[in-house]
């Protein structure tokens, strides 16, 4: 999960230095265990463990927004998507970074006192779902028409897996052990909320789209206490706030996270399908070698600039750097990592869990560069993988 550009790219590597060090006497060790993990020499963090997985995803979600926007393309627009959205709201200036990982912090802490519980990924739509729902069990995400995340109690939320099942609906359970996005989220809802009052939040300086809402983000609700903490037990409306994105105009979507997944959602948007904008991934689909986040950067670098975007020369000549000096015999070239998304399926749901990144929406292929927009996400698992 980017290894491959740490210790490589400065602004990639100061911006998740920055992170951790903010996370206190844990970020070393998450660090150090994210970095041996890509080399087998230990085990890498267990992304199911929120204590140890939500800093590491913060913090590489934000260095590749620092690193993509130090190219020099500004966002037009950013888009949130559960943990991720806080990231969105770091880089278009509500909160300060120190002040978003007092949040994390905080969020975590709230979390894992909440009793055990579960989510998992369906492929089918939110409407098809809301029948079978019961107790705490709750939609926690709407991603895509046909890929939805239920979320709740243990107990609850296995009966409503095999009601799903025996219907015929394919259903993955998310290896998560916090039932995120659900009323069952209540308690750590309301002890973050007082927390969160002495966060000082501003009004975004960039659009901020929000996957609470599905809507643009009101300068009343970036300024809200409330709004924050209420993201542990709402809805993700990813899929909406898509929708009013991509009605503003053709975009270039930059996904800033690990693996594919919001890519893979983009792309079934009727916008994206239809070529009026496209969907790109910064890092590869699967865990590979170094190597091979460094070449799916470079790709990915190269198709902004084909798209009529300067970049800076300086952070491009780093770029090709890497690639000459690398060793990149098991890694894609550009064009394979171009081509290696296939239209997703219904396992793409899973994936989703790790997409805690940034979708950078950038102006498409055009005479003129449709305007640049970025989204901040955090999803979970889907079906098939």
């Amino acid at each position: 999960m980017a290894t491959g550009l740490y210790g490589r790219e400065p602004v990639f590597t100061a911006a998740v230095d920055a992170v951790l060090a903010l996370f206190g006497e844990d970020g070393p060790a998450v660090r150090a265990d994210w970095l041996a993990g890509a080399t087998g020499a230990a085990p890498a963090v267990d992304i199911d463990d929120v204590r140890r997985a939500q800093p590491l995803l913060f913090a590489v979600d934000y260095a590749l927004g620092r690193m993509v926007i130090g190219w020099g393309v500004r966002p037009a627009a950013l888009l949130g998507h559960s943990a991720g959205e806080l990231v969105a709201a770091v880089l278009a200036g509500v909160v300060s970074l120190p002040d978003a990982v007092t949040m994390m912090r905080e969020r975590v802490r709230h979390a894992v006192s909440i009793p055990p519980g579960g989510m998992l990924a369906v492929a089918a739509s939110e409407d098809t779902l809301r029948p079978y729902l019961r107790g705490d069990v709750a939609v926690a995400a709407v991603n895509a028409r046909a890929q939805t995340m239920l979320a709740g109690p243990d107990e609850p939320l296995a009966e409503v897996a095999a009601a799903l099942r025996a219907d015929g609906h394919t259903v993955v359970a998310v290896p998560a052990t916090s039932p995120f996005h659900c009323p069952a989220m209540a308690p750590a809802s309301d002890a973050v909320e007082e927390a969160y009052r002495s966060i000082r939040f501003r009004e975004p300086q960039l659009p901020l789209y929000s996957g609470y809402t599905g809507e643009l983000m009101t300068p009343e609700e970036a300024r809200s206490p409330r709004f924050w903490a209420r993201q542990l037990t709402d809805t993700v409306w990813f899929r909406p706030a898509l929708d009013q994105l991509l009605a503003v105009d053709d975009m270039l979507l930059v996904e800033a996270g690990p693996r594919q997944t919001l890519t893979a959602f983009a792309r079934r948007h009727r916008a994206v399908r239809l070529g009026a904008s496209a969907a790109l991934p910064l890092l590869p689909a699967r865990p590979g070698p170094p190597a091979a986040d460094r070449s799916a950067v470079l790709a990915a670098a190269a198709r902004i600039w084909q798209e009529g975007h300067a970049l800076d020369p300086e952070a491009l000549s780093r770029l090709w750097t890497w690639q000459a000096t690398s060793d990149v015999s098991d890694a894609p070239d550009a064009s394979d990592a171009l081509a290696s998304l296939d239209r997703p399926d219904a396992s793409d749901i899973a994936n989703a869990r790790d997409a805690n990144g940034t979708l950078d929406t950038r102006p498409g292929a055009r005479p003129q560069p449709a305007p640049a927009a970025g989204v901040s996400v955090h999803t979970v698992p889907a079906p098939g993988t």
